[in-house]
């Protein structure tokens, strides 16, 4: 079991229950699934491109991701129906939380002036927003 995932169940769903009053371990918040994803923009065009940033989400996540393709032509944009945007991965269970894990060890505190994570990226529903730009 990935040492996230162990620490979750054995110190902070039971705090988590005894500090709430929680009836059962089901009402504690958990994390169901990580999206990864990106827009390619017109840089998907260039095949080359697209093949480099298949391989780097394959690479990041361990599993092959969806391309994306835009739904109606808009010709300001120079946009064609069926043409690639961008690719997301969906993470769950142990890939999910390997991927939480070196994310928040590995990745996090290499980030050049970072200053922790912004509590004002939670939307209405629970689920965080986090952008990175350097790759």
């Amino acid at each position: 079991m990935n040492n996230l995932k162990n620490e979750y169940i054995t110190n902070l769903r039971p705090a988590l229950v005894k500090e709430f009053g929680y009836k059962n371990y089901h009402q504690v918040p958990k994390i169901e699934k990580i999206q990864i994803s990106s827009g390619l923009g017109l840089n998907a065009q260039n095949k080359i491109y697209l093949q480099n940033a298949i391989e780097e989400y394959r690479l990041i996540s361990g599993q092959h991701p969806v391309l994306t393709k835009a739904k109606k032509s808009i010709a300001g944009f120079k946009i064609r129906e069926g043409m690639p945007m961008g690719l997301f991965v969906t993470l769950r269970g142990e890939k999910m939380y390997a991927f939480l894990e070196k994310l928040i060890k590995i990745v996090l505190p290499r980030i050049r002036d970072f200053r922790g994570l912004n509590p004002n990226n939670f939307d209405k529903e629970g689920n965080y927003n986090l952008g990175i730009t350097e790759q």
